[in-house]
């Protein structure tokens, strides 16, 4: 079903693209041949407005990108920091008790 439904969309498109093709070779006077033109100018203009658009999203999105990027690095270097800062922490404990352990064992001597 969704084959055959594909099938006829093509060749609705195909239909449409011959009609176009022969609405344009059909062309045979210069009021014609104006309005042809004004139409494709049309069609030129929003192409470009389209781009535009799209360019600026495109750019907005890139720099969307680039702000998470530097934040993401900054991220992990906190985490790095924050990871270095508790094994030095953990050493110093583990350090404090095996002091302690010492201490305890040189008393009982």
């Amino acid at each position: 079903s969704a084959q055959i439904a594909d099938l006829q969309q093509k060749l609705l498109d195909a239909d449409n693209g011959d009609r176009a093709k022969q609405r344009w070779d059909s062309i045979a006077t210069i009021l014609e041949a104006k309005c042809a033109l004004k139409y494709l100018l049309g069609e030129l203009v929003s192409s470009k407005v389209q781009e535009s658009k799209l360019q600026s999203s495109l750019e907005q999105s890139q720099a969307s990108c680039s702000d998470v990027q530097k934040m993401l690095m900054e991220e992990r270097n906190h985490i790095t920091e924050l990871e270095t800062e508790f094994q030095n922490q953990l050493l110093v404990q583990e350090q404090q008790h095996q002091e302690k352990v010492n201490h305890k064992s040189w008393k009982c001597q």
